[in-house]
């Protein structure tokens, strides 16, 4: 139904980050890397919900805020499913990053000891 809205939420806030923090720390914490696998992945969801007739262009755009029943089934997908996939894909990103650190910091000491 909607669990593509908690990603959204925290890709806006990745991709405001982005902008704030300066090019220099944005580009040494990769924000772009997970901006990307968060917004792909809200991109894709938000395509399976709208084919699936989830979402529509008239308000309330989503057919789950129709009926008050389905808003609580809507909120309790949010809290199962969308908080999980962040926090999955979040914990994919820093994986990431610590390997890309490591890998930087082991072809420096590499680079010093031979040159």
């Amino acid at each position: 139904m909607a669990c593509f809205l908690v990603p959204m939420g925290e890709a806006i806030v990745v991709s405001t980050l982005q902008k704030t923090v300066g090019k220099g720390r944005s580009q040494r914490l990769k924000l772009n890397q997970l901006n990307a696998l968060l917004w792909g992945g809200v991109s894709a969801l938000a395509i399976e919900h709208a084919l699936h007739g989830e979402i529509v262009p008239w308000p309330p755009f989503l057919t789950a805020m129709q009926n008050p029943q389905d808003t609580a089934a809507m909120l309790h997908e949010m809290g199962v499913v969308g908080i999980p996939m962040s926090l999955c894909v979040t914990l994919v990103w820093a994986i990431m990053l610590l390997v890309s650190m490591k890998m930087e910091k082991s072809l420096s000491l590499e680079t010093d000891s031979t040159g």
